[in-house]
């Protein structure tokens, strides 16, 4: 069983920066392939951004390009999320999640193994 829990999340303004963190359990976090989503009220969970297992390839939205950063320390079993430029649009809940069986890919949707049980990022504008 593996264990995700977010922290970092918050208020902040439009134009902001907050950076999440996702601590795993478990001693093999550095053959997960990791991924951050999302959901705003109303709306369906969507994929934010993902990182193979060994941090070296990494793959991100569309409307997050150029905002958002993901990145993984294998030593601390710790995946991030850095977030710059925030719009009010941004606000949702995030949600961390772990693939333990997909070798060294990026997962774009959601077939994850492990989820979070999700940070609230709030963006006033």
């Amino acid at each position: 069983q593996v264990q995700l829990v977010e922290s970092g999340g918050g208020s902040v303004q439009a134009g902001g920066s907050l950076r999440l963190s996702c601590a795993t359990s478990g001693r093999t976090f550095s053959s997960y392939a990791m991924g951050w989503f999302r959901q705003a009220p109303g709306k369906e969970r969507e994929f934010v951004a993902a990182i193979s297992r060994s941090g070296g390839r990494t793959s991100y939205a569309d409307f997050v390009k150029g905002r958002f950063t993901i990145s993984r320390d294998n030593v601390k079993n710790t995946v991030y999320l850095q977030m710059n430029s925030l719009k009010a649009e941004d606000t949702a809940v995030y949600y961390c999640a772990a693939n333990t069986g997909s070798g060294n890919q990026i997962i774009t949707t959601p077939r994850y193994d492990y989820w979070g049980q999700g940070t609230q990022v709030t963006v006033s504008s």
